[in-house]
């Protein structure tokens, strides 16, 4: 009996650190959506009062990059082809579509509804807060190109936040280890990219860029957040960032087997 008990007590202390280690990282990844949300909301008031500091920063970084792109051509035709082809929201929301149509195919069903929940929301929250906002877009002498719409957030720089991480957070388990230090690296260039050629170009200000990322980071942890709750609601092991969302999708069919007298 006495080693029986001992057994029993020992099985409940691992569960009570699961659960304990479980809560933890739920609550960290609440901690990262709200404080994304916390910093957008408080950027986005900076925007709208006008504060001087960050105007200075704005109107300071458009106008020295914006020198450079009048006086170099060569360069601003390759900005401009990064950020209206290679880097596009259209071509980023396709390869994300394209994305879904694999999971699909693999039958990853969870893993093809958060990609697909997380680019639409981050697609209509974007568009959403823009039409709020109403920020207009930098207005430049000699301008190097144009762009429609609304400034604030970037849209090119939120679809590109959502979008890398989607592929980062789906992908990263068909990666060895030792190599997804690339992909990560891939990706925050390609972010910071994205920004970058928006200020350089004369069509976003600093703060559109920041806002984009902020918003972007937002959705990924609050979908994540969810997913990840769903996913050990259908017991399965959680899961570490490093990890992937799903770590099963490198077997050709991640979801798991029926229960005996299920």
């Amino acid at each position: 009996m006495t080693v029986t008990h001992h057994i029993v007590h020992t099985a409940q202390e691992r569960r009570a650190g699961a659960d304990r280690k479980y809560g933890a990282h739920l609550l960290g990844s609440a901690v990262g959506a709200a404080g994304a949300a916390v910093a957008f909301g408080l950027l986005l008031v900076l925007v709208e009062s006008s504060w001087p500091p960050l105007r200075r920063l704005d109107t300071g970084a458009a106008g020295r990059l914006h020198r450079v792109a009048v006086g170099h051509h060569g360069w601003t035709r390759t900005l401009e082809f990064l950020s209206n082809w290679i880097w596009s929201p259209t071509t980023l929301r396709v390869a994300v579509a394209l994305l879904v149509v694999w999971l699909l195919h693999r039958r990853a069903w969870r893993l093809a509804i958060w990609a697909s929940v997380t680019a639409v929301a981050g697609g209509l929250i974007g568009v959403l807060v823009k039409a709020v906002v109403e920020r207009a877009r930098p207005s430049l002498p000699d301008p190097v190109t144009h762009a429609p719409g609304y400034s604030f957030p970037s849209g090119h720089a939120m679809t590109a936040t959502t979008s890398f991480a989607v592929f980062l957070l789906v992908l990263l388990p068909l990666v060895p280890r030792r190599l997804r230090w690339l992909c990560w690296s891939f990706a925050g260039v390609s972010v910071v990219g994205v920004g970058f050629t928006r200020v350089a170009l004369g069509v976003h200000w600093c703060s559109d860029v920041i806002g984009g990322w902020l918003l972007g980071l937002a959705v990924v942890a609050a979908t994540g957040w969810a997913f990840e709750v769903w996913r050990t609601d259908t017991g399965r092991r959680r899961t570490q960032l490093r990890e992937g969302l799903e770590p099963e999708i490198e077997r050709p069919e991640p979801e798991p087997s029926a229960r005996p007298g299920g």
